[in-house]
């Protein structure tokens, strides 16, 4: 009997033996019994309380030095999509517990800022189709681009970065579809509703990129708003420059506090994100149709690999329903739409 259960006890030992030596080779072969894992990636960890310190203080971070502050908010989302996975990787390959537990802080904070947008929260309905698109200026197919933007049957249109010679072509392409439009340097407005009180708005540039016209919709006036800002650049000899578009957003944001009609809308490309501090004059006073009625981040800049939202549709007194990202152009923006009730 003594030696039935030695045999049994030593066949079970070998089994558990089997056992412990495949947990170990599905781990990576360190991982039980390895004290190390809690002293490894303490280097790891460091860095993941930095990315989380990052996107919860972004707001802290000065503007003095390059812009950037604004810098880190237009590309916000970003550290933590690139972040996040990279130190995952490195914190598998160095077998540290610390360092993957540590993780979870960016991984709360991201999901805390941005987390909302993952989910789809379009609904159906709404009063009136919008849509707006930097066509751009060296656009080998306007007519293509013209169609595709119609084709998304929003009831007004709002275009930037008009060149003079392809104004008239633009125009031609949509008139079948917007039987009212308005050119204000260059940018333009179409509408399948009539305009009127349109004119250009001062964004303190010295040339026209902005404009204000009054759209009568079957639900009554609406003031949309038309408006490119200046443009951004990021430089090694001068960080993030974008000086001449923080002052025109200040000029736009002015502009559209003074407004009277209830419901106002700003189509156009503002060069900067939802999150960018720069843009405050603006986006305090308007909510982004893709924040409340989008369906993800909505990225519309560059086509080819979308990055960053700075193409925006914004409201004021009107409540946004669907937000989304239109096909491709010959641009180097994306056309995004929304539905919106007034």
């Amino acid at each position: 009997m003594a030696q039935a259960h030695f045999t049994d006890t030593e066949h079970g030992s070998s089994e558990h033996g089997h056992s412990e030596s495949g947990a170990r080779r599905l781990f990576g072969g360190h991982w039980r019994g390895d004290r190390g894992i809690w002293r490894r990636g303490i280097v790891l960890a460091l860095f993941a309380v930095l990315l989380t310190l990052t996107m919860l203080f972004h707001a802290r971070i000065p503007n003095s030095v390059g812009n950037l502050g604004s810098l880190t908010e237009t590309f916000l989302p970003w550290f933590g999509v690139v972040g996040i996975p990279v130190l995952l990787v490195l914190g598998l390959l160095r077998r540290s517990a610390t360092a993957l537990i540590v993780l979870l802080l960016p991984v709360i904070v991201w999901l805390n800022i941005f987390g909302g947008l993952i989910s789809d929260k379009s609904a159906s309905g709404g009063d009136l189709v919008v849509a707006t698109h930097n066509v751009n200026a060296a656009n080998p197919d306007p007519v293509g681009t013209a169609k595709k933007v119609a084709a998304s049957g929003a009831d007004v249109v709002a275009l930037e970065e008009l060149a003079a010679g392809k104004v008239s072509t633009y125009a031609k392409a949509l008139a079948a579809t917007y039987p009212y439009h308005a050119v204000e340097g260059t940018v333009g407005l179409w509408s399948k509703y009539p305009m009127s009180a349109t004119e250009p708005v001062n964004i303190r540039l010295g040339w026209v990129r902005a404009m204000r016209s009054t759209v009568a919709t079957p639900k009554g006036k609406v003031a949309v708003y038309v408006a490119h800002l200046p443009s951004v650049r990021v430089k090694l000899d001068a960080g993030f420059t974008a000086s001449q578009r923080d002052e025109s957003a200040d000029a736009l944001g002015a502009a559209i506090r003074k407004e009277p009609l209830h419901d106002v809308v700003l189509l156009g490309d503002l060069n900067g994100t939802m999150n960018d501090r720069s843009l405050d004059a603006v986006t305090s006073q308007m909510r982004s149709t893709q924040g409340a009625a989008g369906n993800g981040f909505g990225f519309s800049w560059p086509a080819s690999f979308p990055m960053a939202r700075i193409d925006q549709i914004m409201v004021r007194g009107a409540d946004p329903v669907s937000s989304w990202t239109l096909p491709s152009t010959g641009s180097d923006h994306l056309p995004i739409a929304a539905r919106l009730k007034l």
